[in-house]
């Protein structure tokens, strides 16, 4: 017993080390794999004390590290990582689910108002400005359909005009009996033809700008106005959800909700009213827009037409150049602006 008392600490080795005799690999193993583990998946303390007090020092410097010993360790470790993993998962889900309950609100909001149980909020005086627009806008459709089809046989007929022209031109040198009558026409159809060609320049820039006003500044407001309608629809879904909270009972549990929905309903109101608001601008700013464009469109429409039939080609020229149009050649676009006069 008197032998055995002053053993070195590397004699415990063949001991605790798992049979292994060489102290040299081992510690330079586990010291390896504990620095390549992460803090929260490292040995433990009694693992590292088992081999020596060098490895012992260290384990325990490491676990102090962490806020005290391997337990707290291994809990914290894999709740970082999986924080950082599972953050924009748990936000996608969030969005598809808020998304999820809008859209159902939503669709038993028009259900309700379809089936008469439902109520919905009506600002009358815009309501009709807006009924006044889409069957504005269904008129001009129809003016603008018409004045392409005018369009289109009025420059068949200057087509056949300037053939007929052409063949008259052509008898008029082959046939000398009758080279002033054949003429005459010659001359006549290459004179309609060119008015014609004038007046289509005419038409074709009335049809390019009612077409703009039409199917652009026309249909951007409706793209608003569809907007205002969506807000609308989401105001009085979440306007009746609040209603329903409120005329359940109020205790612990359903406050919270009560306060939640009141301050969704606040939201969506804050956003139906900026939609009217914008509505109301962008309906005004057309309705002067509208009145301007059509009155010199209309002003060009009836003046080309007038001097045309009335066999007035100087005032059919001045006509376009009141209006600085410039007549292109056969088949050549059309302008397509927006003309502000």
């Amino acid at each position: 017993m008197a032998q055995e008392s002053p053993k070195h600490p590397a004699a415990e080795i063949p001991v605790t080390s798992n049979g292994e005799v060489d102290d040299t690999h081992e510690h330079g193993y586990h010291r390896d794999l504990k620095r390549s583990l992460p803090s929260g998946l490292g040995l433990s303390e009694t693992q590292m004390t088992s081999h020596g007090f060098d490895s012992a020092t260290e384990g325990v410097v490491e676990a102090g590290a962490h806020g005290g010993g391997q337990r707290t360790q291994t809990k914290s470790g894999p709740v970082i990582l999986a924080d950082e993993i599972k953050n924009p998962a748990m936000e996608k889900l969030e969005l598809v689910r808020k998304w999820s309950l809008n859209t159902y609100k939503c669709t038993r909001q028009i259900i309700s108002e379809k089936l008469g149980r439902g109520s919905r909020t009506v600002d009358l005086e815009l309501e009709a400005q807006i009924d006044i627009l889409r069957d504005n806008k269904k008129k001009y459709e129809n003016i603008l359909k018409l004045a392409q089809t005018l369009s289109t046989q009025l420059f068949q007929m200057v087509h056949t005009q300037r053939q007929l022209g052409d063949a008259f031109a052509d008898l008029s040198l082959k046939s000398l009996e009758l080279h002033e009558e054949f003429g005459y026409n010659a001359d006549t159809q290459k004179l309609l033809a060119k008015n014609g060609e004038t007046l289509l320049g005419a038409i074709n820039f009335f049809i390019a700008s009612v077409n703009t006003l039409v199917n652009k500044t026309i249909e951007d407001t409706l793209m608003t106005v569809k907007q205002y309608e969506n807000a609308r629809i989401e105001y009085d879904a979440y306007r009746t959800d609040l209603e329903e909270l409120n005329l359940g009972p109020r205790d612990a549990n359903t406050l919270p909700k009560i306060e939640q929905s009141q301050q969704l309903f606040q939201a969506h109101k804050e956003k139906y009213d900026k939609m009217r608001n914008d509505v109301s601008i962008k309906l005004k700013f057309l309705e002067e827009n509208k009145v301007k464009v059509l009155h010199n469109q209309l002003v060009l429409f009836h003046n080309a037409i007038a001097a045309y039939f009335a066999g007035n080609q100087k005032q059919l020229e001045q006509t376009l150049k009141q209006f600085h149009i410039k007549l292109k050649t056969p088949g050549g676009d059309a302008p397509s602006w927006l003309e502000e006069q």
